[in-house]
């Protein structure tokens, strides 16, 4: 649909795509975490940085998205957009991992670190260009099942990367656990794709209807030529 549409529903369908894919991402992300456990230790979550690695997900995404839908020049747009918003797919995931909470102390590993990016902008890259350009259904099953693949490798790289040196001790963490935000999440998540979904189907106004048919007269002025 959003290589068909323009004016305010193209803007719409590039608000519900970048909806999608950073709530998608975050998601996966969040429930990927589920297993994660370290011995000697319990897990919690910091509940404003957890919050705010899903808002950073879903901007930066939304950047990407719009930049690519609007650029006529996709040849320049797509690996910038796709790099952008591959930085901020990291970002998400490592401002998520700030917000472990254990008894112990976290490092990473540098160059797997590095891996992790160039994984996630080439899979950001992929799924920017399925969003936009692919209209086969079998052609955009298949970009789907290619995009979760690189995000889970790009997840698990990154893990990869943690390294957690404990030290026992006997105070409660602060935080949330992980099943604490399994229903709000599911909640709140599900409510705004709906309503993104409904904003898809608003009817475009009067103003906007005839700047889309102002649009398309250049182009339907050169064919006839």
């Amino acid at each position: 649909m959003i290589p068909q549409a323009t004016g305010a529903s193209r803007r719409n369908w590039l608000v519900t795509a970048a909806s999608a894919i950073g709530t998608g991402i975050w998601t996966m992300h969040f429930v990927a975490m589920l297993g994660f456990g370290v011995n000697g230790t319990e897990i919690r979550y910091d509940v404003p940085l957890t919050v705010l690695s899903l808002v950073v997900a879903m901007t930066v995404v939304c950047a990407g998205v719009f930049a690519v839908g609007y650029d006529r020049d996709r040849g320049r747009a797509l690996p910038l957009g796709g790099l952008t918003t591959g930085i901020g797919v990291a970002s998400m995931h490592y401002l998520g991992m700030a917000a472990v909470r254990l008894h112990g102390r976290v490092t990473y590993d540098p160059a797997l670190v590095a891996l992790s990016v160039v994984i996630a902008a080439v899979a950001a890259t992929a799924a920017l260009r399925a969003a936009l350009n692919v209209t086969s259904p079998l052609a955009v099953t298949v970009a789907s099942l290619v995009m979760g693949a690189a995000v889970s490798s790009m997840h698990y790289t990154g893990m990869l990367a943690v390294r957690v040196r404990v030290t026992p001790a006997g105070d409660v963490l602060p935080g949330a656990t992980a099943t604490q935000f399994l229903f709000p999440r599911a909640v709140g998540l599900g409510s705004y794709l709906f309503l993104t979904s409904a904003f898809v189907t608003l009817p475009p106004t009067a103003g906007e209807r005839a700047a889309s048919a102002a649009a398309q007269r250049p182009g339907e002025r050169a064919a006839a030529r």
